[in-house]
């Protein structure tokens, strides 16, 4: 039987102002533009082939996180990035080489059901802001923060990867978003808060 051609993948780092997470960028796509898999614990991670074998594997990963091109992997404060960066990244290498699943398909499925959802139009514009202001630059810190909910004029949201445990991404969520979508939803948007921080 003829093996498969390991696909040709380069990955660089990128720190962010997160000093826990580390940003792994891959020179192709791995899942699609916009969408974000977010995995804080083992138990989310089954929903991952990659997280999961990320979580068991290294002890002191925890949490994972999957945007366009790049997986953010945030470790245990007593772990050193000097000692487990390259580790992490011979092995997500050798996964993405070997052309292995990164999701199941449950969560796939989950994500299509969402996308074709009917939702209110304040929510579709509360999303068009976050994602033309506000994902450009915490995605190049390794992070997202999306849209929760909306109710009474306060706006959830979630924050993802590099942004989950960061100590600058509540000045960034008040001083930055909040003031962002007030200026541009007056009538609307009173105050913006972090969903499950």
């Amino acid at each position: 039987m003829k093996q498969a051609t390991p696909k040709y993948t380069t990955i660089y780092t990128e720190s962010n102002p997160n000093p826990n997470s580390l940003k792994y960028v891959i020179n192709y796509m791995l899942v699609p533009d916009g969408t974000t898999f977010d995995f804080p614990d083992a138990e989310t991670a089954q929903q991952s082939p990659l997280a999961a074998e990320l979580f068991s594997k290294f002890s002191y990963v925890d949490r994972v996180f999957m945007m366009s091109n790049f997986v953010t992997v945030t470790k245990k404060e007593e772990a050193d990035w000097h000692d487990v960066a390259g580790e992490i990244k011979e092995f997500l290498q050798g996964y993405l080489e070997e052309q292995r699943p990164l999701l199941t398909q449950n969560i796939q499925d989950e994500y299509d059901k969402e996308l074709n959802k009917d939702e209110p139009e304040i929510d579709r514009k509360i999303k068009g802001i976050l994602e033309e202001y506000v994902r450009p630059a915490v995605e190049s810190d390794g992070g997202a923060i999306n849209f929760h909910s909306y109710e009474n004029g306060t706006v959830k949201v979630l924050l993802q990867g590099s942004c989950s445990g960061c100590p600058s991404s509540m000045v960034t969520l008040k001083s930055g978003i909040e003031n962002l979508l007030k200026r541009m939803l007056p009538e609307d948007v009173k105050e913006v808060v972090a969903e499950g921080v």
